[in-house]
């Protein structure tokens, strides 16, 4: 299958929850029969003085080492997949957000190496979800086929907005990728200020549905219109789910926001891996 540039990107730190990432884009690029590009952000996290090279020198070869782990791992996983690494200066989510323009999807752990104990999101994830093009992917919670777990449906959050549609889009290309059921929630009671438009939301999402669903007659899809809040009807519907999918921001966001509260909540709270789809 062709893809972007960098094809599948992405983030390495070392850290538990890269290791998880990594993992999971190793086999979604084997799936695909795409590349997996590896990347390290090896900065050093502080202002380096003038004439301190030697900082700089030894924060290159920490990072040349964690990459060369990281390779290791993902040619275990690939197998005969083709296998990029990518090192770069600068800020993670800086260098993860600009290389998303030529990457098919980016993928990260919900913490890395620099994450505050207790927190649900690091500050890279959270940023990257929200500035980075195109797909994102924050893995987290149930979802190596190991152990007895089975994998449960996609499951897809819409609501009509452009970045809905792009995820819903997403979703079916999942589902049918994995051969599992796809789940459509929708909670048309839930945009602020649009207080009597639920039906023709409802009318929205059925059409859309319906239409990608021409599209794939070999799927099982399974349309649900929710009676509560978007986010806990998706977090709701997530439990035994291996994906959840999302837009960046729907029709009741801010406007000016990059990332909107249901998308937010799902990053932070899923108890799966979390797909959130920027429109291109």
């Amino acid at each position: 299958m062709a893809g972007a540039a960098d094809g599948i990107l992405v983030g390495y730190d070392g850290s538990p929850g890269s290791e998880q990432a990594l993992s999971w884009a190793a086999r979604e690029a084997r799936a695909r029969g795409m590349a997996l590009t590896v990347c390290h952000a090896w900065a050093p996290g502080f202002s380096v003085p003038p004439g301190e090279a030697a900082v700089l020198d030894l924060a290159r070869r920490s990072g040349e080492r964690v990459i060369a782990d990281g390779l290791q791992h993902a040619h275990g996983v690939m197998g005969s997949g083709t296998v990029r690494p990518l090192l770069v200066e600068g800020s993670a989510a800086a260098v993860l957000c600009e290389r998303s323009q030529r990457a098919d999807m980016v993928v990260l752990g919900s913490q890395g190496c620099g994450g505050v104990a207790g927190q649900l999101l690091g500050s890279v994830s959270l940023r990257v979800a929200a500035h980075a093009r195109g797909r994102v992917v924050i893995v987290r919670g149930h979802w190596r086929p190991a152990g007895g777990y089975v994998p449960g449906p996609i499951v897809v959050g819409a609501d009509g907005s452009a970045a809905s549609q792009a995820a819903v889009e997403f979703a079916f290309e999942l589902a049918a990728l994995r051969d599992a059921p796809l789940l459509a929630v929708c909670a048309p009671a839930d945009t602020p200020g649009s207080l009597g438009g639920a039906r023709q939301r409802q009318e929205d999402f059925e059409q859309a549905i319906s239409e990608v669903e021409k599209e794939h007659p070999e799927m099982v899809v399974m349309p649900h219109v929710a009676m509560g809040g978007a986010r806990e009807s998706l977090l709701t519907a997530a439990r035994d789910a291996q994906m959840l999918v999302v837009g960046s921001r729907g029709r009741g966001g801010i406007k000016g926001m990059l990332l909107g509260s249901v998308s937010q909540a799902a990053v932070c709270h899923a108890p799966c891996p979390v797909a959130v789809v920027h429109p291109r």
